[in-house]
């Protein structure tokens, strides 16, 4: 899969519908000087964990590479206790997701930032100049959430999420389509050749952009 690349006209929120493109609000996120980048995978009920598609080793080593800053939302909602109530089903705190749109604004805003999160739908649309999702074997998958001690339903949920593709069809819902990928996330060579590739298109996003 080769990258596209993409421009710096980030596209706008339903909070921004109908703003002249213009504006000084609109010109600020199309004027930033580094990408920002999401990375998801599927979804789960766990907002203090991130399910095993890699996506933290992924961001981790970008960032350390190309002098983005990471961002792990799981542990952002859990520093600042961003949270709404408790999911008893799952047994875990239920994400604040206002606040944390709200935690993350001003940085976003600056750019250079790489997001990790295994939902996408509830971020501002404005934020992001591309999307990765990633997806692994579901034989590969199982093995990995149970060795993270995942079990009964929030097992099935995870598992059921992939195989339907339910995230990547919530960030093709919720982003222009052009800027969303999926990148498999099975192997290390898997790993290496994401980051290979994501670096390329960071490398020529700059190039186009200032």
């Amino acid at each position: 899969m080769m990258v596209e690349r993409t421009g710096h006209d980030a596209h706008t929120d339903g909070q921004d519908q109908g703003k002249d493109p213009r504006s000084p609000t609109t010109r600020a996120w199309n004027m930033a000087r580094e990408p920002n980048i999401l990375l998801t995978g599927r979804v789960t009920q766990t907002p203090t964990s991130t399910p095993g598609v890699g996506k933290t080793t992924l961001g981790k080593e970008l960032a350390g590479r190309t002098g983005l800053t990471y961002i792990n939302v799981g542990e952002l909602a859990k520093e600042g206790n961003l949270y709404e109530g408790y999911d008893e089903e799952y047994s875990c705190p239920i994400l604040d997701e206002d606040r944390v749109v709200d935690e993350l604004e001003d940085k976003m805003s600056e750019g250079g930032i790489i997001v990790d999160y295994h939902g996408c739908d509830f971020f501002p649309e404005r934020w992001f100049h591309i999307v990765f999702v990633l997806r692994t074997d579901n034989s590969i998958l199982y093995d990995r959430l149970e060795n993270r001690s995942y079990s009964g339903k929030k097992l099935e949920d995870n598992i059921q999420c992939e195989i339907f593709q339910t995230i990547y069809e919530e960030a093709m819902e919720s982003y222009r389509e052009e800027i969303v990928h999926q990148l498999p996330s099975n192997t290390p060579e898997d790993l290496e050749r994401n980051l290979d590739q994501i670096i390329q298109w960071i490398e020529q996003w700059m190039k186009d952009n200032n």
